[in-house]
């Protein structure tokens, strides 16, 4: 028995069953579709004169499938009672047209695409008129076979049919974006008019955009240039982005490379040095030296004790880099370290003329840290002030709580040439004083100060820099007490 006829009072529409609606308009589509493809030759040898004729059939064609879609509508619709709101085909024309002329103009209308359709008019109409657009097309009559060809071909489009016997449009659709293989293939979705329920239902599975039957020749070519664009800059952008992993990853092993071809190299060189440093501070001993030579000695010595300084400074960075230098701590007073810490770089400062101010907060705690890795923080940054300091000046080393209590200060400050803003990170990093050289200013290789943030940060304090144009602010905080997880990891 044959489904009875519903009308809907809203549209004054009479419905069918939805295949006897794409059964009234699938030959109308191919009629329409061939009168199309032969008017488009208009002006070849011998089709002027069929031309006035094959515009009288299309026209009856296009009069005749407005008939249809003024007077019946499928069941289905019917009752979904107009809720699938798309937009409609008019409403992308100028779009369609603008891509259509940019396509035409610029000749890149070119791809590999798939045309799955049960109907074989409709695969040789759709299949001529993408050729006559400048696409490579293959066709599949049923969706095994289109997902069968898909697993041998590699197509930049697939045009599918939603209403088919066996495997579906939806089915196929959703048997691409389940293969990581297919999935960023653009589908569209090919659709009757009346089923937009169905169209909305595809574009919520992953399909990138529909096409009403019959087809809209200007349309069509938009919807196909718009989504193989679309592909093109996503597989631009995949292509990118495995060039950049692949860089980042070479980067990251030419990285390793010179870090421990540094390593070996400063390791290498730290034995000799410290033999012949050792060699030469016994001289004395093996005869009698005057003045000249003993000052000689003493300028070798010097320079070599800098040497090792500086290879050290290389190797504990190294080490603190990689979280493999250990920190020993034990309990301090904030006085003790500060005046050790001037001990060692009194003579410099003396000699360039400078005073150094110590200023300690007399309620501060003892605090737990590792004493030698301090110090020579603090060292480190009493030496760049006397560096660039000019003779004459004053430089202030103080102690005091911060951070509510919970953390020890030190700060250094001096009346030097200053700082500029733009270097104030820079400077921490290692050889940041590189470019500061490339500059002309003085500076030292960058490895102190890049000792010292890593230094306070494997304490889990800060360092910061302050500078107003003239004379500078180095500041460290260190917690007072370790953290509990240290602690359980120290014993």
């Amino acid at each position: 028995m044959s489904d009875p006829q519903v009308v809907d009072f809203n549209s004054n529409r009479y419905a069918l069953p939805s295949t006897l609606v794409h059964d009234l308009r699938t030959p109308l589509n191919q009629v329409m579709g061939y009168s199309e493809l032969l008017l488009d030759r208009e002006g070849d040898a011998g089709y002027d004169e069929f031309a006035p004729d094959l515009r009288k059939v299309l026209t009856a064609a296009k009069q005749l499938l407005g008939v249809i879609n003024d007077n019946f509508e499928s069941v289905k619709v019917a009752r979904t009672n107009g809720m699938i709101d798309l937009p409609p085909v008019e409403s992308h024309t100028e779009v369609a047209r603008s891509t259509d002329q940019a396509q035409l103009a610029s000749g890149t209308a070119h791809g590999f695409i798939l045309v799955v359709d049960d109907e074989e008019g409709n695969r040789d109409v759709l299949s001529r008129r993408l050729e006559l657009q400048g696409y490579a097309v293959d066709t599949a009559e049923s969706g095994e076979r289109a997902l069968e060809m898909m697993k041998g071909d590699t197509f930049d489009l697939v045009l599918l049919d939603i209403l088919m016997p066996g495997t579906d449009g939806f089915e196929v659709l959703k048997s691409i974006k389940a293969e990581h293989k297919f999935r960023n293939i653009p589908v569209i979705m090919i659709s009757a008019l009346d089923e937009l329920d169905s169209v909305a239902r595809c574009i919520e599975m992953g399909a990138e955009d529909y096409l009403s039957k019959p087809f809209n020749p200007t349309m069509l070519r938009a919807r196909i240039g718009a989504c193989l664009e679309k592909k093109r800059s996503r597989d631009r952008e995949a292509l990118l982005f495995d060039e950049l992993k692949q860089n980042y990853k070479r980067l990251q092993e030419l990285e390793r490379l010179r870090d421990d071809l540094t390593h070996m190299i400063i390791h290498d060189l730290r034995t000799p040095l410290t033999s012949l440093i050792a060699g030469m501070q016994t001289m004395d001993s093996l005869g009698d030296l005057n003045e000249g030579q003993r000052e000689m000695m003493m300028i070798a010595v010097e320079g070599g004790g800098s040497l090792l300084s500086m290879i050290n400074d290389l190797l504990d960075v190294e080490k603190l880099e990689s979280g493999a230098l250990q920190l020993e701590y034990s309990s301090l007073s904030a006085r003790d370290v500060i005046r050790t810490s001037v001990d060692q770089v009194a003579a410099l400062a003396e000699a360039k003329g400078l005073k150094i101010i110590q200023k300690i907060y007399e309620g501060a705690p003892a605090f737990e840290a590792d004493e030698k890795k301090l110090r020579r923080t603090l060292v480190n940054l009493l030496g760049n002030a006397i560096n660039f300091t000019p003779p004459g000046g004053v430089i202030t080393i103080d102690a005091n709580m911060a951070d509510e209590g919970r953390s020890i200060m030190f700060s250094v400050t001096d009346t030097g040439e200053g700082i500029p803003a733009d270097a104030f990170d820079r400077i921490f990093e290692k050889f940041g004083q590189v470019g500061a050289r490339k500059e002309g200013r003085s500076g030292g290789t960058g490895l102190g100060l890049t000792f010292c943030k890593l230094a306070v940060e494997a304490h889990g304090g800060k360092i910061k820099v302050e500078s107003s144009g003239e004379g500078s602010r180095f500041s460290i905080t260190i917690p007072n007490q370790r953290k509990q997880e240290e602690i359980g990891a120290a014993q």
